[in-house]
């Protein structure tokens, strides 16, 4: 059986949750490897997963050839999901800016907010309330992702958005190959004891191994 595999190098900020997020992902699944090496990215090493999960990553993190083996990887059907700042991460990749769907841009200060379910169809908001109050760090992106949204934030419940009305947080597609998830929500180590936020990563990694729509 494939596993998972777990990303969470940084060469910029690094997030405090990165190992809560390792531990609640690995209690998610009993298949997971965690992995700060960009060596692990070969094409044979990555054959052996379902999926690639870039946890918190931020910064440049693969060398050169990581890069085309992750693009090889994806394009072949494998599975990635995003978490927080891995829209923070290798600026300046073609690829990875179609594969994550947007790059981080700016965002205010952590504070409370209300997440609105744009689809409830998706397994990884099924669960969710229409309106779900949470305290994160609410990302503005550079760009709009061309992707199937799934959250937005309401700009209005909190200080410092800047995208406007339709201010996506949660989004994913299939355009390159493989299932891709991107969710911005994670900055906080209480995030990963939370069981809504556990239960939208559980499904996110669900989907992007094979799992239902």
């Amino acid at each position: 059986m494939k596993r998972v595999l777990v990303f969470s190098r940084t060469t910029g900020f690094r997030h405090d949750s990165i190992p809560a997020g390792v531990r609640t992902i690995r209690q998610l699944r009993d298949d997971v490897e965690a992995t700060e090496d960009p060596d692990a990215f070969t094409r044979n090493n990555l054959a052996r997963f379902a999926a690639v999960v870039f946890l918190n990553t931020n910064g440049r993190v693969l060398t050169d050839a990581a890069r085309s083996a992750l693009e090889a990887y994806v394009r072949g059907g494998g599975g990635f999901l995003g978490v927080h700042s891995a829209a923070a991460t290798e600026y300046g990749w073609p690829f990875y800016g179609e594969l994550v769907g947007a790059w981080f841009d700016k965002h205010p200060e952590v504070q409370p907010a209300t997440v609105t379910v744009v689809d409830p169809d998706h397994p990884a908001t099924a669960h969710l309330p229409v309106s779900w109050p949470r305290v994160d760090e609410w990302y503005d992106f550079r760009s709009y992702p061309d992707a199937r949204i799934l959250l937005r934030i309401d700009e209005s419940t909190y200080d410092g958005g800047g995208m406007g009305a339709d201010h996506p947080l949660a989004w994913c597609h299939e355009r390159l190959g493989g299932r891709v998830f991107y969710t911005a929500l994670g900055h906080t180590i209480e995030a990963y004891a939370e069981q809504a936020f556990r239960d939208h990563l559980a499904h996110a990694l669900r989907w992007v191994t094979g799992g239902a729509v």
